[in-house]
C-alpha cells in the first residue's frame, strides 16, 4: 500500500504500454523504466503476460511478467 494508506489502483495490461516505474531494488544501477512494449499473446482470446521495460538510462530492455508491476515490494509506479 502506498504511504497514504489508499491501495493502489488496479493495473490494467491494456493500458502499461509507456507508463513509468521506479525499481525499488535497483537493476544494474538502474532504477527507472518505461515500459516500451505490451508483448500480445499468440491467440487473441489469451491474455497477455509479459512487458519489455526499458532502463532510462542505458536503455538495457528486460522482459517480465506484467503483474510483477503490482508487487510493491519490487516496483513502484511512476519515477520516485
Amino acid at each position: 500500500m502506498p504511504k497514504h494508506g489508499k491501495p493502489m489502483n488496479p493495473l490494467s495490461s491494456k493500458k502499461l504500454l509507456l507508463t513509468k516505474w521506479t525499481a525499488v531494488t535497483p537493476r544494474n544501477r538502474e532504477k527507472h523504466f518505461v515500459v516500451v512494449r505490451v508483448i500480445e499473446p499468440e491467440l487473441p482470446s489469451m491474455r497477455v503476460e509479459q512487458v519489455e521495460l526499458e532502463a532510462v538510462h542505458s536503455k538495457q530492455v528486460y522482459l517480465l511478467h506484467w503483474r510483477e508491476l503490482t508487487d510493491a515490494s519490487l516496483w513502484r509506479q511512476g519515477w520516485v
